[in-house]
């Protein structure tokens, strides 16, 4: 429980207080300008890329025996649209996002998609500049998910989420993401208890990027210590490349929605493309 204080802690020290940080290190008339440059080089980027983590994996439970039944493919796509630069107030800019998330049973019969996820979600954030760099942002987001499904099978709910991610080094970064949900499937009223209220992580990488390694800690509804954990590595085949070879570990419930009251040891392997700067959680 400390270690889990502790970094949702490091996160927000990190999210609040690099402008303070930095301005120790140089005058404040050149902050400005430094500032500006940085912002400027920022909204020169790409308005269209990458959001979360892009991977195609396959995968089965630990401990139970494996069938044709628990064994699977996940996959993963998200897609981010900047609509403006930071030029709102406050440097703050709108954006667009789409994630889709899919459970895929390729070993049954007819290979059913089990359940698909779709997350789109509108925001506002904010970029963080540090020591000659972009390091983050923060950013207030209306989401939406749901699996598109009628009648019983059918799950939806919504959030205004809070988030944040920092790299505090250039070997760690920290996240964390809050959210006041709106719950309006009938089907998934209780699906705090699984899916979690908030969230944080940590990501580490070696110093050539090569190979790195991330957990996620999702905390359920509840005062227990109930936490669903991802744990994931990744190690780049080409240094030239954004391409992955991808390990992940989920353990707790609410992988999707359709069965999030359904507890999960799954373990999986496949590759993934991460974006330019930072992935999204």
């Amino acid at each position: 429980m400390k270690r889990i204080l502790l970094l949702s802690l490091l996160t927000l020290i990190a999210i609040a207080c690099p402008y303070a940080a930095y301005a120790q290190l140089i005058p404040v008339p050149d902050q400005k300008q430094f500032a500006d440059s940085l912002r400027r080089e920022f909204d020169s980027g790409p308005y269209f890329g990458l959001y979360k983590d892009n991977y195609f994996t396959v995968g089965a439970p630990l401990g139970p025996k494996i069938t044709r039944h628990n064994a699977d493919v996940k996959f993963q796509i998200s897609i981010s649209q900047r609509l403006t630069k930071s030029t709102l107030p406050w440097n703050t800019y709108l954006f667009l996002t789409y994630t889709q998330k899919n459970i895929w049973r390729v070993f049954e019969n007819s290979m059913p998609m089990r359940d698909m996820n779709f997350n789109p979600s509108i925001g506002i954030a904010k970029p963080i500049f540090s020591k000659n760099r972009y390091v983050g942002k923060v950013a207030l987001m209306i989401e939406h998910e749901s699996n598109g499904r009628d009648s019983i099978w059918s799950r939806s709910w919504n959030r205004i989420s809070l988030a944040g991610s920092v790299m505090i080094d250039d070997w760690l970064m920290v996240h964390a993401k809050f959210w006041i949900p709106i719950i309006d499937g009938m089907h998934n009223k209780d699906i705090l208890k699984y899916a979690g209220i908030w969230q944080n992580g940590v990501c580490v990488t070696t110093p050539d990027k090569k190979f790195g390694w991330s957990l996620i800690l999702v905390k359920r509804a509840g005062w227990n210590l109930n936490f669903n954990t991802i744990f994931e590595f990744n190690w780049r085949v080409h240094k030239q490349s954004n391409q992955y070879f991808f390990v992940q570990y989920y353990n707790g419930y609410g992988e999707n929605l359709l069965d999030f009251k359904e507890f999960r040891s799954q373990l999986r392997v496949g590759i993934v493309i991460k974006p330019k700067f930072f992935s999204e959680f």
